[in-house]
């Protein structure tokens, strides 16, 4: 037994344990006869630095691993980091600019090197900072989607699927983020209110006939419009469907059609049509009859003005930035009359999620993946059970996406990822190969190749992770022991990205579903329920609670607060009252001590006579049940609930006062084993704390993180059930009527036992020496009726009632209560008009409106309690 300080000190027992396990591969033990368990974490991006939603999804699967690895089996958590590819690339390049230099000064490998450069110097932040709160994955196998294995896979998959007829090159309009010139997924564009115009132009029929109107929220665009819709319901402009009109500026001819897109409703109800550069005119252009090789583009990669394959844009408009020229061309409209009106509107506008600039719909050959046929085969799987997402809430979600799922672009215009492995000869001819030597026999004879210049969506790449990160298409034995999966925890917010996208690759390559369940958590928000953002400077950052309050600490909090379907509304508070739980249980640990406890020496409950020691295993059972039901539904609230009221309550609080002054050789083998208890099914919770106790406590023949999840093989005792619980409500019940009325501990009370029967007199008879200890209570007497100037309890089906005529002033306490009563029902009353004001809650901040609720609430209960506390006195 190592005696303990007086204070725990989190941080300097975490970098010691820590360094510990990793130094003795103690996060992989060789079990290869053992059950396997896998998870894989979400790869970090390898620019990102440890944020709070890192720290609850990392939590999450901490526990789960740890909790396998007790149980015996072979734990394995995969981990590793994404290249990031925009995000890397936007890092290197902004260091590259701290010098006055850009990316197109180098070539391509050279670029592609000081990339590598840089990932070797400050690549590893976010993975020092997982180890800090206490992460036990597999170190010693770290992936990077990147490596020469991983990448490897990332090329077999392009290949295959592209054999597959899965994979094909075609010319359709991409999300177009002019400042990274790359093409982004839709997955990337956040849409944003913001104030625009809707102007609204007349076009002139080309044989001077009339005009037709139209109204545009983009008016720059008309530079490449090729034709003008009407509803062929539209009685109005029947009579003009096929006849031309010439275009203002341009003076371009094109034609009216009739398409259902049109809007008899909104606006004139015609609509000019610019296949090149909006996805709804895409679509009506195709119907109409224009090939999307035929389709009119007026921008550059950089979203400026460049010449149409007509020549029809004037050479004052070439080389204008896209916002200039819309300036322009209104202008120019004005000027020519054809401007009717412009009005002031809100638009949803679409943004790059990285860059924050306004996305184009761009015409560009892109490399696309047919994912219906894959989605299909993931909805069937969920249907049949084979994956249950968790929770159910999130289901309809997931079809809803993949059921409407379209074609997934996958190529990006950026120099660091994994570069297609495609490459073209000089008529343009692509030969898909996994080298170039194949792609050469591919060509049939020796004509020039060259590989295709865009690299794969980063997420094209970690779609293959449970299954490339085990060795694939190689290691068939790792690969078959550890896939599928048996968990993934995930945020929701890459349901889509990722999580979604896995499934289909896993059933794809391995026909199977990449695990078996889909765990989705909800989102941390600051303690007034907002989403965290640095414009709000509402942030928290993990790291600074780790070292104000320890990991153990945070981590607690991460698991007590995630309850399915909800998301959390972090308190720093919260994390505060944690770290006091774990001081609480390192100064239990002193106490059992100094009345020498040490390490139990069984996994399972010693034999005990005693009813207390009888009651705490019982309690321990209990407790085990409950926490194993709650590992199985992935309650994780539940798994907190219940071993910290087990630990704070029920050992800490009860236990060891109800045993204290009686330290027999059976209860410190009971309470050894209790401590150890709760010790091993604490661990995955706050793996720091318990394993420096386990230690503490005595000789160990193996560490914590390596014990085995406890076995009792004992069962609840109803008999001491019954005795200890009768005593333990007698005691919290005289405990609460002393501070409600206070009554002074230097009055002893007579209980009154009023139709309890002989029984619960006898109980409180054997208990007499601890309730007098522990609550000041004299022996009971039997009573039909409460005395006059009494005080009751509720306990054991019974009513207690004690005299207080001698203890304190009845009729003062009765009128401090009802004083008391009031004042908190008129605040209560107060706050419920206020919130049931429609102008309250219409006006109000959402943080002062909660408030208001959780003071409301507050009062009421204060209320009742009060309310309570006075009908004791009768």
């Amino acid at each position: 037994m190592t005696d303990l300080p007086k204070t725990f000190e989190p941080g300097p027992i975490e970098a010691r344990w820590y360094a510990h396990w990793e130094a003795t591969g103690q996060f992989r033990p060789e079990r290869k006869d053992a059950e396997p368990f896998t998870i894989v974490m979400p790869p970090p991006n390898v620019t990102g630095s440890l944020h709070i939603g890192h720290a609850l999804d990392n939590t999450l699967q901490d526990v789960l691993v740890r909790r396998a690895r007790m149980q015996g089996k072979d734990a394995l958590w995969v981990v590793g980091t994404d290249h990031a590819g925009i995000a890397t690339q936007m890092v290197v390049e902004r260091q590259l600019g701290e010098r006055q230099q850009k990316r197109t000064d180098f070539s391509r490998d050279d670029f592609v090197a000081k990339v590598w450069e840089w990932k070797a110097e400050s690549g590893g932040q976010i993975t020092r900072q997982l180890r800090r709160l206490g992460a036990s994955c597999d170190w010693a196998n770290e992936r990077f989607t990147m490596d020469e294995g991983f990448s490897a896979a990332v090329t077999r998959v392009f290949v295959e699927l592209h054999k597959r007829g899965r994979i094909y090159r075609d010319k359709r309009l991409v999300n177009w983020d002019p400042k990274f010139q790359t093409a982004i997924s839709d997955l990337e564009v956040e849409t944003r209110e913001q104030a625009g115009k809707f102007w609204t132009l007349r076009y002139p029929l080309a044989d001077g006939s009339g005009h037709i109107e139209v109204a545009t929220t983009r008016p720059e665009t008309m530079l490449a419009d090729m034709a003008v819709a009407v509803h062929p319901e539209d009685a109005r402009y029947a009579a003009l469907v096929g006849k031309q009109i010439r275009l203002p500026i341009t003076g371009r001819l094109i034609p009216i059609v009739a398409d259902e897109h049109a809007d008899p409703e909104l606006g004139s109800g015609a609509v000019k049509v610019t296949p090149g550069h909006d996805f709804n005119d895409f679509e009506v252009g195709k119907r109409a009859g224009i090939r999307p090789a035929d389709m009119l583009n007026m921008l550059d990669a950089s979203a400026h003005i460049c010449q149409t394959a007509d020549g029809l844009i004037p050479e004052e408009m070439l080389g204008l930035e896209r916002f200039e020229a819309r300036r322009r061309v209104v202008e120019r409209l004005e000027a020519d009359g054809v401007l009717v009106k412009v009005e002031d509107r809100t638009i949803a506008t679409p943004l790059g999620d990285r860059s924050g600039v306004v996305i184009e719909p761009w015409l560009t050959d892109q490399w696309y993946v047919d994912v219906k046929p894959l989605a299909e085969r993931v909805v069937a799987a969920t249907r049949a059970g084979e994956i249950k997402v968790v929770p159910d809430s999130w289901s309809k979600t997931w079809f809803n996406w993949l059921e409407g799922i379209q074609p997934w672009c996958v190529s990006r215009q950026l120099w660091w990822g994994h570069r297609i492995p495609a490459w073209y000869d000089e008529a343009g001819e692509p030969f898909v190969a996994m080298t170039l030597e194949e792609a050469q026999a591919q060509a049939g004879d020796d004509r020039p190749l060259r590989q295709d210049e865009d690299v794969l969506d980063t997420w094209f790449s970690s779609a293959l992770w449970p299954f490339a990160t085990l060795g694939w298409p190689g290691n068939e034995a790792e690969v078959a022991r550890h896939y599928p999966n048996d968990v993934l925890i995930s945020g929701f917010d890459i349901l889509f990205f990722w999580d979604a996208r896995m499934a289909m690759q896993g059933l794809e390559f391995m026909d199977e579903v990449p695990w078996s369940t889909l765990y989705l958590h909800g989102l941390v928000r600051d303690s007034a329920g907002q989403k965290m953002s640095k414009s709000k400077g509402n942030t928290v950052d993990p790291l600074g609670l780790i070292d104000k309050y320890g990991a153990d600490a945070l981590r607690f909090t991460m698991a007590a607060m995630e309850s399915q379907g909800r998301d959390i509304k972090l308190d720093e508070k919260r994390v505060e009252g944690y770290r006091n739980f774990a001081t609480k249980l390192w100064n239990a640990a002193r106490f059992l001590q100094m009345n020498g406890v040490g390490a139990s020496t069984s996994i399972e409950a010693p034999n005990a006579t005693l009813p207390v020691n009888r009651w705490i295993i019982g309690e321990v059972v209990e407790t085990l049940t409950k926490l194993n039901r709650a590992f199985a539904e992935y309650r994780f609230d539940g798994m907190a609930d219940a071993i910290y009221h087990f630990t704070w309550g029920s050992f800490c609080d009860w236990y060891v006062e109800l045993v204290k002054g009686a330290w027999d050789k059976e209860t410190k083998a009971v309470a050894a084993w209790a401590f150890d208890q709760i010790l091993v099914m604490l661990h995955p919770f706050m793996p720091f704390i318990t394993e420096e106790l386990w230690h503490a406590m005595g000789e160990r023949p193996y560490d914590l993180i390596l014990a085995r999840w406890p076995e009792p093989k004992a069962s609840v005792d109803a008999t001491a059930k019954a005795e200890i619980d009768g005593l333990v409500e007698v005691v919290a019940g005289v405990r609460t009527l002393r501070a409600e009325l206070n009554v002074p501990w230097t009055a002893s009370l007579v209980p009154h036992v009023i139709g309890g029967g002989p029984e619960l007199i006898e109980r409180l008879t054997r208990g007499a020496a601890t309730l007098a200890r522990m609550a000041k209570v004299e022996a009971p007497v039997e009573a039909d009726a409460a005395p006059a100037g009494s005080a009751q309890i509720v306990a054991g089906g019974a009513t207690i009632a004690f005299p207080l005529g001698d203890a304190i002033d009845l009729d003062a306490e009765k009128a401090r209560l009802t004083k008391a009563v009031e004042a908190a029902a008129k605040e209560r009353d107060s706050l419920a008009a206020r919130l049931g004001n429609p102008a309250f809650a219409e006006r109000a901040k959402p943080e002062a409106v909660a408030k208001a609720r959780a003071d409301h609430d507050a009062r009421a209960a204060e209320a009742e309690r009060l309310q309570a506390a006075l009908a004791r006195l009768g």
